[in-house]
């Protein structure tokens, strides 16, 4: 029993560190958000709204520069400021900035918060026990070698995720009219619109998957539907 100790120790630190950052996100969202009002935007959310059958879609925007959308823990969705500034100097369409928000109601919808908190533990556990196995066999590297490999477990579980909530939001944009040519446009800009390139580190390194994968997934689901379209 006491050579589980250390693993077990692992997931109970996992998950007090995913509870505590979970606070201290939703306190800073708190601090430094408002409810999003732009009536342009207003009018596609309550089309995506509509076709959920739900009453409204509330957004907010946190005010920082970075280009980004998040689905926070508590389920709550954002736009940077930085974002929506880019759709006020018409760089990001009304259509592009709503499928920002249908991919993040994606990860709320399909649990991606929930889910992250068990991978960030179980990952935290795993790190341990490969740093014990490890660490017999490279004393004094083993534990950083834990660390590389837990390190790209994370990044493959996250780009799974990214794909999971492009699949969702394609399908809502679709039932909303809005479409999925928007999603894919918004796509081939946002690495220009974030100042970063994907193409500086190999694809199974990254968070999100690279933009010519994400896209090649919704076109197979636009020919997927289809098929099946009567």
């Amino acid at each position: 029993m006491l050579k589980f100790t250390p693993i077990l120790l692992a997931i109970l630190y996992g998950l007090a560190m995913y509870r505590f950052s979970a606070w201290r996100t939703a306190r800073e969202l708190d601090a430094r958000s408002t409810e999003l009002a732009d009536p342009m935007l207003r009018t596609l959310m309550d089309r995506m709204a509509a076709a959920l059958e739900i009453e409204r879609i509330k957004v907010h925007i946190y005010e920082i520069e970075p280009v980004n959308g998040l689905a926070a823990p508590d389920g709550r969705i954002f736009i940077t400021r930085g974002f929506y500034n880019k759709f006020r100097q018409g760089e990001v369409s009304a259509d592009e900035m709503a499928s920002v928000i249908a991919h993040e109601l994606g990860h709320v919808a399909l649990g991606h918060s929930r889910r992250r908190m068990i991978d960030f533990s179980g990952q935290n556990a795993l790190r341990t026990a490969l740093a014990m196995v490890l660490g017999r066999f490279l004393p004094g590297v083993g534990v950083m070698v834990a660390g590389a490999l837990t390190s790209l477990l994370a990044a493959r579980l996250s780009r799974s995720d990214e794909y999971e909530a492009d699949a969702y939001a394609a399908a809502l944009l679709s039932k909303s009219g809005i479409g999925v040519e928007a999603q894919k446009s918004l796509f081939r800009k946002l690495e220009d619109l974030t100042r970063q390139r994907g193409g500086a580190a190999p694809a199974w390194m990254m968070s999100h998957p690279k933009t010519a994968d994400r896209i090649a997934a919704l076109e197979a689901l636009e020919a997927k539907w289809a098929v099946k379209a009567p």
